[in-house]
């Protein structure tokens, strides 16, 4: 177990003012995460605490991470689309989350129920890290561009040379974010939000 990492499982990730309080998601999965912990490790998983939860890594590649949601905590395997999943318990988060995959739980039973299957799961997912499998991503040109970073980029040089010099990735992540609002005035406020980032060459989770 990472020292640093122990925050996470005892107040949570800190990221917004729910932390340390009972109505913080961690808290709410406790008991469901604390077992998802034991068993990553107990799969020679290295632990670190990136994006503010816990990461399991090997060989400093990232595997899976934990999470807790409101209505579920999950394993997140960043390849999970490469992966059988022979039990058929993957979930596509969203249809443009292309290389993600979730396993979710509502009751610390389903993880004790499935530690067999988890485990499995697991050591696929290293032995894909190890073989250098990859998700064919779909190009960036296909993700559409909200009208108002269109209008953002052509008012603002800097800015729009500062977006085109992301990484494919980080212009993929800011694509999807801008595009979710369905009001316009908060999708302006995203952008508005994030243009220091996109200055600075760092994406949404940096």
């Amino acid at each position: 177990m990472a020292p640093s990492v122990d925050f996470y499982f005892t107040d949570g990730c800190g990221r917004c003012a729910l932390v340390s309080t009972p109505a913080c998601n961690v808290n709410r999965w406790g008991q469901e995460l604390r077992e998802l912990r034991a068993l990553l490790l107990g799969c020679g998983l290295a632990e670190e605490l990136k994006w503010g939860v816990p990461c399991y890594t090997l060989a400093q590649k990232n595997i899976v991470l934990i999470h807790a949601f409101k209505d579920y905590c999950a394993l997140n395997f960043f390849n999970g689309a490469l992966l059988s999943d022979p039990n058929g318990i993957l979930v596509q988060q969203t249809q443009n989350v292309q290389a993600a995959r979730q396993i979710r739980f509502t009751d610390v039973r389903e993880i004790a129920k499935l530690e067999t299957v988890l485990q499995a799961y697991i050591k696929e997912a290293i032995a894909v890290e190890k073989a250098g499998l990859k998700v064919s991503f779909k190009p960036t040109s296909e993700f559409a561009m909200p009208e108002e970073l269109q209008d953002a980029l052509a008012r603002d040089a800097a800015l729009k040379a500062a977006f085109h010099t992301l990484t494919p990735g980080r212009q993929r992540g800011y694509l999807l974010y801008f595009s979710a609002p369905k009001q316009a005035k908060t999708r302006t406020a995203r952008i508005e939000k994030y243009t220091p980032h996109i200055l600075r060459g760092k994406g949404l989770q940096d």
